[in-house]
């Protein structure tokens, strides 16, 4: 990518010591929202938020990967019901604009970039209309987001500089879009190293953790059947054992929610990464799904 004026500070498992300073403000967070990655099943993240809100329940800190760092972008560059509102518009009236390309059109792309089906061109406007020019650093909650280095084969966490160069890193789906090149160093999906970043949180030093991700976690997986499932599969038993062993690991005094999506129909892999149409039932049924799970004692 080309253009960036100034790299995101990336930080890898080695610089955790850097802790609750970079959580914001010099201090540990108590309360963490994570975000997971998931493409377009993202949408039941936007339910789940609201639902949150509506319980006055807020974040010292975000953590995003993938669809989670843009989702989480755009609630800690405006919090409260009114960043909210404006991600769910959002994913209802601006998410398919992201795929909307002809066969045609991925083909042209594939072919000059060799590595993808489509440009950052979409993802960046849209990013730039919803975040403007904001530096991760200024934004009014604290927040990071993962991305993967290619060259040091490492998890890294963005926590200052430009936003929107850091999410992009962060949700460079490999195949789908270009990797992201910052400051010499090219990122990849954070989802390939810490899709659903419970560690993170918990290294920072928050004390409960409620973690939006998109239903898939507790389905069954199944042997690949086709070509293009191998690869599906893999990731996502990469994925499933990053989670199990954060969860873990996680110490006494940490609480830790696992929010529903309310999604009973969700596949556990699935290639089409296309297809918004279940985007306004997925928001309904996470938030619904969210708020029974937030009004039932623990």
């Amino acid at each position: 990518m080309t253009g960036t004026p100034e790299a995101p500070k990336a930080l890898g498992p080695s610089d955790a010591a850097s802790g609750p300073d970079a959580a914001g403000a010099g201090q540990r967070p108590d309360i963490a929202f994570v975000l997971g990655g998931g493409g377009v099943l993202g949408a039941s993240e936007v339910g789940m938020l609201q639902a949150l809100l509506d319980q006055g329940i807020e974040p010292d800190v975000i953590l995003g990967t993938s669809i989670g760092a843009v989702n989480g972008a755009v609630l800690a560059a405006q919090p409260g019901a009114g960043g909210v509102a404006r991600l769910a518009d959002l994913w209802l009236s601006s998410s398919s604009s992201v795929w909307r390309s002809s066969p045609v059109a991925r083909a042209r792309t594939a072919a000059r970039t060799r590595t993808a089906l489509h440009t950052h061109d979409a993802l960046h406007t849209l990013l730039t209309k919803h975040l403007g020019a904001h530096r991760i650093e200024d934004l009014p909650v604290p927040f990071q987001c993962c991305a993967a280095s290619i060259e040091r084969a490492a998890e890294h966490w963005f926590t200052a500089g430009p936003l929107v160069e850091a999410v992009l890193a962060s949700c460079a789906v490999p195949g789908l879009f270009p990797a992201v090149e910052i400051d010499g160093e090219t990122y990849v999906d954070g989802g390939i190293v810490n899709s659903i970043p419970v560690g993170r949180a918990v290294e920072l030093g928050a004390t409960t953790v409620y973690v939006l991700q998109v239903g898939r976690i507790e389905r069954p997986l199944t042997a690949p059947r086709t070509p293009w499932d191998v690869g599906l599969v893999a990731f996502e038993i990469a994925r499933r054992h990053r989670f199990a062993r954060d969860m873990a690991a996680v110490p006494d005094g940490v609480a830790v929610h696992l929010l529903p999506s309310g999604e009973d129909t969700a596949p556990a892999v699935t290639f089409r990464y296309r297809d918004t149409a279940g985007t306004r039932r997925r928001i309904a049924q996470a938030r619904t799904a969210t708020a029974e799970y937030l009004r039932t004692p623990s």
